[in-house]
């Protein structure tokens, strides 16, 4: 595998941000990223795209204004992912406040449901409505978030048991759309409005802040105070960074006023709680907390137990439940890591058996795929997701299940996962029981006995697919880092100035540097000691995950960096954070 490292073009004209007294780097850092006004990065929420280009909207309100009046019964059916859990708390708390008084919510086991708005999920709302029909009304009702644009048959049996549906999702449709009675979707053929890369909460925001307009319009506001839906902004924050859609303007916005509700005190109680027990200073929070703090721990419940875990943290008012909560997530997360690190080091194991390690004994394949009969359905996307970072290949994971292999996919830029995977059904009929996904991440499942096929077929399909640039990993950086701009005031500016996450990614500089001292910290982490260019002293520096050990480290090379905030005792101090070792 090459690593190749390109810097940001960009169209960088010195002192256009000068009245934001910011160092002259970040100047650098926006103009890399196509922000060159002061205006683009102004982040009031006056500033948000309006509901009104995003189709569907009309007839999503009118259901949701009828079955407000006859206070109908409303079951949101989330997704188990930190977007589907964080969006449904958005769903529930946001319809309450807009007069909604029989809401409830119903999460999919990951296990034994299956993804989106299945048949199965509406069977378990009959039977329940069955055994106890006053604590389980039969909803009229269902609202999906983040799911459901696929959920076809699941639709059609809602249909059959007389419930009505709203979808509100921003996936890719297939080649049918269900027959719901409203669909709510950025990403559906012919739409206009401005910014497709909404998060599922992102997008029941919208449903919500349209919904109140109209309520608005119709006078429902004359004698009571209009709800403030801008409680709900810390919310859609995390759903926007932890479900990695790109963060254009629109979505800097959503997450930049979320981190300043939780700065200023304010915030829900529940993500208040996940900050603390993650040890995070909430009037320090920043959005590399939400993606590698926050947003994990919420995964950790629908990867192994229940999503609603995640979804009561987020719903409940109560301080004590709230930390009780929190504390539960964050049981399951450590649980999660050390179930996953087992799993990694098992598929490595298995990976240099067929003599591929990181390119010491032999060459890597175009396509990696393993399995293990004790592996844990839930982790293998994570699993699937360190090979594809590791090797720079597309890598897949299976774990069996109760209908035979379950298959998570995780890709490379340039080669889109569900493509190649329609691809391979076409040509090879009943290889797969079922597949779906995007570009990048996908999941599919394959019969008890077709496994070793699929193991053989499917890297030949994928490899006559990948172009040889593909296998060249490509970094962007914001250049070589000037010693003489490395320090606190850099650090903090850039930890504030975001929010940086996808497709507008945290700095990070290369240095040619001299190593010191490398030492291995708790959990194979390293930590050593740099010297660049003309730098008059040695700076510390922190290299998590590395792919080698601290006898593998030679004494220089080329690094990449990400310049950050070293907080003890109360005192800040700027320190690197090595990426990857460049050569």
């Amino acid at each position: 595998m090459n690593v190749i490292a390109r810097q940001l073009p960009s169209d960088f004209q010195p002192g256009v941000l000068q009245s934001l007294k910011i160092p002259p780097a970040l100047e650098r850092i926006y103009a890399a990223r196509g922000v060159t006004t002061v205006e683009a990065l102004d982040a009031g929420l006056s500033r948000l795209l309006p509901p009104s280009h995003l189709s569907g909207l009309a007839a999503a309100v009118q259901l949701l204004l009828d079955a407000i009046e006859r206070q109908d019964h409303i079951v949101i059916v989330g997704d188990f992912d930190a977007d589907g859990a964080t969006g449904t708390a958005v769903a529930v708390r946001g319809l309450r406040l807009l007069g909604a008084q029989n809401v409830r919510y119903r999460v999919p086991n990951r296990f034994t449901h299956g993804y989106g708005l299945s048949p199965a999920v509406i069977e378990t709302l009959i039977d329940d409505h069955a055994r106890d029909p006053i604590t389980n009304p039969l909803p009229s009702l269902l609202i999906t978030v983040d799911n459901g644009t696929s959920s076809v048959s699941g639709v059609a049996r809602a249909n059959q048991a007389g419930m009505r549906v709203l979808i509100t999702d921003h996936h890719l449709r297939g080649d049918t759309l269900p027959s719901a009675a409203a669909i709510v979707n950025p990403n559906l053929p012919g739409e206009t409005f401005g910014s497709k890369n909404l998060c599922g909460a992102g997008v029941m925001f919208y449903v919500l802040l349209a919904l109140r307009a109209k309520q608005r319009e119709l006078g429902a506001f004359a004698h009571r105070l209009e709800p403030n839906l801008s409680v709900l902004i810390d919310l859609v924050a995390l759903a926007t960074v932890a479900d990695l859609v790109p963060l254009d303007r629109n979505n800097r916005i959503l997450v930049e006023q979320g981190l300043r509700r939780l700065r200023s005190g304010a915030g829900t109680m529940g993500l208040r709680a996940l900050l603390a027990t993650s040890g995070t200073d909430t009037a320090l929070v920043c959005a590399q907390d939400f993606g590698f703090r926050i947003g994990p721990r919420i995964n950790a419940a629908g990867r192994l137990e229940d999503m609603s875990i995640g979804i009561e943290c987020l719903l409940t008012d109560d301080p004590a439940r709230a930390r009780t909560l929190a504390e539960q997530l964050g049981a399951l997360n450590t649980e999660r890591r050390e179930l996953q690190a087992q799993m990694q080091h098992e598929a490595f194991a298995a990976l240099d058996k067929l003599k591929i390690s990181s390119g010491k004994k032999g060459a890597v394949p175009s396509v990696l795929v393993v399995a293990d009969p004790d592996w844990h359905q839930g982790v293998v996307g994570l699993v699937a997701s360190k090979l594809a970072e590791r090797f720079h290949r597309p890598a897949i994971a299976f774990a069996p299940a109760a209908d035979g292999w379950r298959g998570s996919a995780r890709s490379i830029a340039g080669f889109h996962l569900r493509d190649a995977l329609a691809l391979l059904d076409a040509q090879n009929p009943g290889l797969m029981q079922r597949f779906g996904g995007h570009a990048m991440a996908a999941g599919m499942t394959v019969d008890i006995d077709q496994l070793k096929a699929f193991q053989r077929i499917a890297p030949d399909v994928f490899s006559a697919a990948l172009l040889p640039e593909m296998l060249n990993e490509i970094i962007y950086t914001d250049g070589d880092l000037n010693p003489a701009e490395f320090d606190v005031a850099l650090a903090q500016a850039i930890r504030f100035g975001g929010p940086w996450g996808q497709a507008f990614p945290e700095p990070a500089f290369t240095i040619d540097a001299q190593i010191f001292d490398v030492q291995t910290m708790a959990g194979g982490h390293l930590r050593c000691k740099v010297r660049w260019g003309n730098a008059p002293a040695l700076v510390s520096a922190v290299w998590f995950s590395p792919d080698r050990g601290a006898d593998e480290v030679p004494e220089r090379a080329r690094l990449l960096v990400q310049v950050v905030i070293d907080e003890y005792r109360g005192l800040a101090n700027a320190r690197l954070l090595v990426r990857k070792l460049l050569s």
